[in-house]
């Protein structure tokens, strides 16, 4: 079941991976210049990696799943399960954290920004590869 698409805008592709490289970056940042254990730093890159593949993987299924290409039960589950757990275990890591208010709101919003921005560009990737023309070597 194909589905016509068009190529998205240079805008929009342009947009997606600042917001990934934007959230990406400002989290790391975060990070280098946090008053944290080593331990602790891993804890929350660890999670950022995660919850990025995570998301990408989300995306991926689902779309693969409107284009009639067929995705597991299971496969899809513990997609949508691997963003909730990234996400939850951001949300306990930051409620117990000895950080300002504003530094927990800083790593929410930064990782909300890439985890947003990734789930773009990886429609962005599938939308110019489905926008291509078939060509029959």
């Amino acid at each position: 079941m194909q589905h016509p698409s068009q190529q998205p805008s240079f805008a929009f592709v342009a947009a997606s991976w600042t917001a990934l490289l934007a959230g990406f970056i400002a989290f790391l940042v975060g990070l280098f210049n946090a008053n944290m254990q080593l331990n602790e730093r891993g804890y929350y890159f660890t999670l950022l990696v995660y919850g990025l593949f995570a998301a990408i993987s989300v995306q991926k299924s689902v779309r693969d799943k409107v284009e009639g290409i067929p995705v597991t039960g299971i496969y899809y589950g513990l997609c949508w399960l691997s963003v909730l757990l990234a996400v939850l275990l951001l949300a306990i890591g930051l409620f117990n954290a000895n950080l300002a208010l504003s530094e927990k709101g800083f790593y929410g919003m930064s990782f909300a920004l890439a985890l947003f921005g990734a789930i773009a560009v990886q429609k962005n990737t599938r939308d110019m590869q489905s926008a291509r023309p078939v060509v029959a070597d």
